[in-house]
């Protein structure tokens, strides 16, 4: 897709769909909405008045109003898009409105739109033009790769109109970062995307080091036996059951006259199908078990943003590619496998395995471990890692975990920008006594109850006192319907987030 960033009035814009994003100003309490077009200009208010004037349209979010050859518009057909209560607009109901506007467009047969972005009170220029390009990139993947009949309605051109009142090189700067972002979450997604037969381990680890090619950073990806030189225990016990070989992939980028300071490690869960071992998984939905390297996903992708954006901090990436199946060969429950030693005067944690399905927080904690070992200072990790994170949270927020309140802050900072959707949950001393082990030193599973918490809590293990951030993006990784926004499918989450926290750091 090619996105452009225009300054010209709205009216004076030839396209063949002209989007308008649009609030309902009235008073808490009022009768009726009060709905206001944010145009930056009377244009397309004028254009519409008689339609919004009968009170049919009310702007709630991602409600929509079509108006063919509308009056006094170059455009073909204006399309209006509501984004709910102007008291609660974020850039979060832009990059929606946006995304709505292009889902609406693409069915029809139309392959350029113009988006306005939105001037209001409270939105910044560049992050209101980077959520406007954001929603229109994200809104142009389908998941229906291997259709037979699958056509191309992918979108050519989208042209963001920046309103006059807009800082041209603010709004250039959104543009541009909004375009980068939006295309490395599509890329992640359409890693997920694949089927198991189609990205195994190996080559999850060949289209990281064709992305790092591209994008100018390094990367190297290992096999097993680098995985048992480095004394890999936990990871390497979940490849034992496949015939797959598994994949230890570690991208650096390191910008020159980088000052000295942090070294963010990012930590990728990237097992490219889980079937749960001998603790096997319900053969229901299990097809979708493709997706359980999303965090794995999220890391490279994130990955190719970060060299491109060029943020002034290092960046290590470490993703633990595997697949989890059952052979003769496969880990069983009551296992004990020692994890990659912390240092070269201390023993590896030995972790009985009580479920073979609590796999991704094993391949995590070497991942932990070594991307420390390279040198990472602070870390954060992204894993579709429990079911019970959406028992705490339902689908809409991801969890949130960190075992250091600065680097949680740095967290909060990047959602402001992101606009993703994540709940702390705790890790609390108290909470380990739920993983100890008679038998070694902890269990890869505690009881029935937190269980999100639980898989946090064997992490906090192996992160120690480094600062730590760890995502369980499960229950936000993948939509079963799909939304006005957003196809059905991978979502990509987590990725936006990942990147600001990174350039957090740079700033």
């Amino acid at each position: 897709m090619d996105t452009k960033l225009i300054f010209s009035p709205s009216a004076e814009v030839e396209t063949p769909l002209l989007a308008v994003l649009a609030v309902d100003a009235a008073p808490k309490g009022a009768a009726r909405p009060e709905v206001r077009l944010l145009a930056g200009d009377d244009d397309p208010e004028k254009a519409a008045r008689a339609l919004l004037d009968d009170g049919e349209f009310k702007a709630e979010a991602c409600e929509t109003l079509l108006i063919h050859n509308p009056p006094g518009l170059k455009a073909k057909r204006l399309l209006i898009v509501g984004l709910g209560k102007a008291a609660k607009l974020t850039p979060q109901e832009v990059r929606k409105g946006a995304g709505t506007a292009l889902r609406f467009a693409k069915p029809r047969g139309l392959r350029e739109i113009a988006i306005v972005a939105p001037a209001a009170e409270g939105l910044d220029a560049k992050l209101t033009v980077r959520a406007v390009t954001e929603g229109a990139v994200i809104a142009d993947f389908d998941s229906d790769t291997y259709r037979s009949d699958r056509k191309d309605r992918r979108m050519h051109t989208v042209r963001v109109i920046a309103p006059g009142a807009f800082d041209r090189e603010a709004a250039e700067a959104g543009l541009r970062e909004g375009a980068i972002v939006a295309e490395s979450q599509n890329f992640a997604r359409a890693m997920i995307n694949e089927p198991g037969n189609r990205l195994t381990p190996t080559i999850l680890g060949q289209r990281a080091a064709e992305t790092a090619r591209e994008f100018g950073i390094q990367c190297e990806v290992h096999g097993a036996d680098k995985i048992r030189e480095l004394k890999m225990g936990a990871f390497l016990s979940v490849t034992l059951g496949s015939d797959e070989p598994p994949a230890l992939i570690v991208m650096k980028y390191e910008p020159e006259g980088a000052p000295a300071g942090p070294v963010l490690g990012l930590v990728g869960k990237g097992i490219t199908f889980d079937s749960g071992g001998i603790s096997i998984k319900a053969a229901d939905n299990m097809d979708k078990m493709k997706y359980d390297m999303a965090g794995g996903a999220a890391m490279i992708g994130a990955m190719r943003a970060i060299a491109q954006l060029r943020p002034r901090v290092k960046v290590i990436a470490v993703v633990c590619a595997s697949e989890n199946l059952i052979s003769g060969k496969a880990q069983k429950p009551g296992d004990v496998q020692i994890a990659m030693p912390p240092g070269p005067d201390r023993p590896g944690k030995a972790i009985e395995i009580i479920n073979t399905d609590a796999e991704g927080r094993l391949v995590l904690a070497d991942g932990i471990t070594y991307a420390k070992q390279l040198g990472a200072t602070h870390l954060i990790d992204a894993a579709t890692l429990t079911a019970a994170v959406a028992v705490a949270l339902g689908q809409l927020n991801g969890g949130v975990f960190a075992n250091d309140d600065e680097a949680y802050g740095h967290f909060t900072d990047a959602l402001k920008v992101s606009g993703e959707r994540f709940w702390r949950l705790p890790v609390e001393d108290d909470y380990r006594d739920v993983i100890k082990s008679k038998i070694a030193d902890i269990m890869n599973t505690g009881g029935r109850y937190g269980g999100a918490i639980n898989a946090a809590m064997f992490l906090k293990e192996f992160a120690e006192d480094t600062p730590w951030v760890h995502l369980d993006i499960a229950a936000v990784s993948w939509n079963d319907e799909s939304k006005p926004w957003i196809a059905s499918g991978p979502t990509g989450t987590g990725l936006r987030s990942i990147v600001e926290w990174v350039r957090s750091f740079s700033e």
